[in-house]
């Protein structure tokens, strides 16, 4: 057994994908294609403003080898959380992309293309009910009737307006090994954590003997393990998120009792207009029953009967029978 740096810390998985075979080893599993080149673009997004949420963004232009034989140039955005996200991050994130000169390809005097991009999300939780580990989300052309298109396709303008995404869900990966990318991101699976210490995950060496890209992957993780200042940025982010959750904890159990204090107003306001109610039904009985003892006694005046006895009948006093 060998004990590995945990790379789902933003340090460690910086450092771990700045080793350009790793990274290629790791991209060729996600795209189920050969990378055979892979740049780290200049401009990288780390976490630098971490107020509300864990993101950290790394781009690559990587040339990748298809089918056919042919080499595409591609651009790769990979972002890693560990915390609950926000759909509208992302998509900020992605703008800033597709504006950037630097990913626009100049085909001829009249026509520009973004370079095709692919969007990786490697996420510390779950979506939603989602059961895969591993989703691929990829965009077809249809006509009208719903048919697929796929003379001309694909073609630059198409790709430059959408891009296809793969989604990975750590949470999910729990040990089982059914293929290349299984194997590949059994180093993120969490279900290997120290029982002690969470930075550390802990792995058979053995199993990964006869897999030279992945042994490559597991001695750069342990060497993380042993480098000082790497501990000291997950000692960091234990800290940062520790402070996080603690905040959101309070911000749940505040937001708990604003709901609970709101449910009690809410009961008291329905209790106080039921018995609204009630009393107007009782007003509107006790008119009814003046309206009837008014026509008591102005039938019982019209018959000669006097002022005192009609009082002493109906309770009135003379007065109002004398207004009648």
């Amino acid at each position: 057994m060998i004990s590995i740096a945990n790379p789902i810390y933003d340090s460690v998985f910086k450092y771990l994908m700045e080793d350009e075979r790793i990274t290629k080893t790791i991209l060729s599993a996600l795209l189920k294609k050969d990378v055979v080149e892979v740049e780290m673009r200049k401009h990288e997004y780390s976490n630098a403003g971490r107020d509300k949420i864990s993101m950290f963004r790394l781009d690559f232009a990587a040339k990748v080898r298809h089918e056919d034989g042919s080499l595409k140039l591609i651009l790769i955005e990979l972002q890693k959380t560990w915390l609950e996200t926000e759909t509208l991050r992302f998509r900020q994130y992605l703008g800033t992309q597709y504006s950037d000169p630097a990913n626009i390809i100049k085909k001829d005097s009249m026509n520009s293309y973004a370079i095709p991009m692919i969007t990786v999300y490697l996420l510390g939780h779950r979506v939603g009910d989602i059961e895969e580990p591993v989703l691929y989300v990829n965009h077809k052309s249809y006509n009208y009737d719903g048919i697929e298109v796929t003379k001309g396709i694909p073609d630059p303008f198409v790709d430059s307006l959408v891009h296809d995404s793969i989604i990975v869900q750590i949470p999910l990966l729990r040990g089982t090994i059914n293929n290349r990318l299984d194997k590949v991101l059994s180093v993120f699976d969490q279900s290997h954590k120290d029982e002690y210490n969470h930075q550390i995950l802990n792995f058979d060496e053995d199993a990964f003997k006869d897999d030279a890209e992945m042994l490559h992957i597991l001695h750069r993780l342990l060497a993380a393990a042993s480098d000082a200042r790497l501990r000291q940025d997950m000692n960091v982010e234990d800290e940062y998120f520790s402070a996080i959750e603690d905040r959101d904890t309070a911000i749940m159990q505040r937001d708990q009792k604003i709901a609970e204090r709101d449910a009690t107003i809410a009961k008291k306001d329905g209790q106080l207009a039921e018995k609204d109610n009630q009393l107007a039904e009782k007003d509107d009985q006790l008119a009814e029953k003046d309206k009837a003892l008014f026509s008591s006694a102005r039938i019982m005046k019209q018959a000669g009967l006097s002022l005192a006895q009609i009082a002493q009948a109906t309770k009135l006093s003379e007065e109002v029978i004398r207004n009648l």
